[in-house]
């Protein structure tokens, strides 16, 4: 059990990575919470989880609001006693226009949703991370490491996930609190499925998978990453942007 006695919120729970993570997280020991803004795959997951023998609470909250972010961390705590692992998965794709065709109210509701949220909640987390000798692991991207034709707002927040682990990494290092992110490439799941289905009308799909050596990626691919990264294993390791991609990068 490599989380055992490990409590961990995990935002945008529901479904797709953050579901793998819940999954991954609960068979290796954790005490789940996992939250999101639509409480029936919330609900459902908590289900698979209890059925299955792990422990799972949902907490319905919208991680770009200031005020759901303190709530989030409160209710976690008042339902587990403690805070040790925070998984930042939720995230956003409003738009994937280049510049001069992304618009101000897309880019902005894009670093709200993608990187605004991270920090927000972050931050609200602080001071229970400090008292548990936690870690945080961001769900970043691939995108966030090199450029990406057609997805501006996207890519930029995503940096900025980037550079926010690797600061924060330095700033709660002397409070023994972990920073770390993980950066997908293009993974199987609800926020890209209109996208690959419409490659596939298109004839780009093709064109997708010889990015990836490797093939495209399942969001356990992307989990058992985030198990290592939370997990005393990974003691040693903060500040790190690693890269889950099949090869992309390569």
């Amino acid at each position: 059990m490599r989380l055992a006695g490990k409590v961990a919120l995990i935002t945008g729970g529901g479904t797709g990575i953050g579901r793998a993570v819940a999954t991954r997280f609960a068979e290796q020991g954790a005490t789940v919470i996992v939250a999101g803004r639509r409480p029936a795959p919330l609900a459902a997951v908590v289900d698979a989880i209890g059925a299955a023998g792990g422990r799972a609470h949902a907490i319905t909250a919208d991680v770009s609001q200031v005020d759901d972010a303190a709530r989030l961390v409160q209710k976690t705590v008042a339902q587990a006693g403690r805070l040790d692992v925070l998984v930042n998965n939720a995230g956003i794709i409003t738009s994937r226009a280049p510049v001069g065709a992304c618009t101000d109210e897309d880019f902005t509701r894009t670093l709200d949703g993608n990187l605004l949220s991270v920090f927000r909640l972050t931050t609200a987390a602080l001071d229970t991370l400090k008292g548990s000798r936690g870690s945080v692991v961001n769900i970043a991207s691939v995108a966030g490491l090199k450029g990406r034709r057609g997805l501006l707002a996207y890519a930029t927040a995503k940096a900025g996930v980037v550079s926010l682990t690797r600061s924060m990494s330095l700033d709660l290092a002397p409070f023994r609190v972990r920073v770390n992110a993980v950066c997908p490439a293009y993974v199987e799941t609800d926020l890209n499925r209109d996208f690959l289905a419409e490659l596939k009308r298109t004839g780009g799909y093709e064109d997708l998978l010889a990015m990836h050596p490797l093939g495209l990626g399942t969001p356990d691919d992307v989990a058992w990453a985030v198990v290592y990264l939370a997990s005393d294993e990974a003691r040693w390791v903060t500040g790190v942007a690693l890269p889950v991609d099949g090869g992309v990068m390569a």
